[in-house]
């Protein structure tokens, strides 16, 4: 994949994760910098940090539950460990610390 193409998808789940924490109503901050990083900060202080990473073209996350590396499969981003989906790993990392469900379609 091209750093061009890379970027793209990149940043169309960055957005899309933004927006569906916004219309989520969850008690959560987020902020999506330059450079595609995407801070979430929930009421209790804790952060999952979303960010792309060019060099190794993934997308990568960091939770209290641990670090997570998702990679392009042609369809959607998915964890290089287990498989998950982007959405649906982060939908459960994201409920576990707000304490509500978020869901990220």
């Amino acid at each position: 994949m091209e750093d061009k193409e890379f970027n793209a998808l990149a940043d169309l789940a960055l957005t899309a994760i933004d927006a569906a924490l916004e219309a989520s109503g969850a008690d959560v901050d987020c902020e999506l910098a330059a450079g595609g990083v995407l801070e979430i900060e929930f009421a209790d202080g804790s952060k999952i940090i979303v960010n792309r990473h060019g060099v190794a073209k993934e997308i990568w996350v960091a939770a209290r539950a641990g670090g997570f590396h998702f990679r392009w499969d042609g369809a959607v981003w998915r964890d290089t460990r287990d498989g998950t989906e982007l959405m649906e790993k982060l939908s459960a990392l994201a409920s576990q610390q707000a304490g509500e469900s978020i869901r990220f379609n």
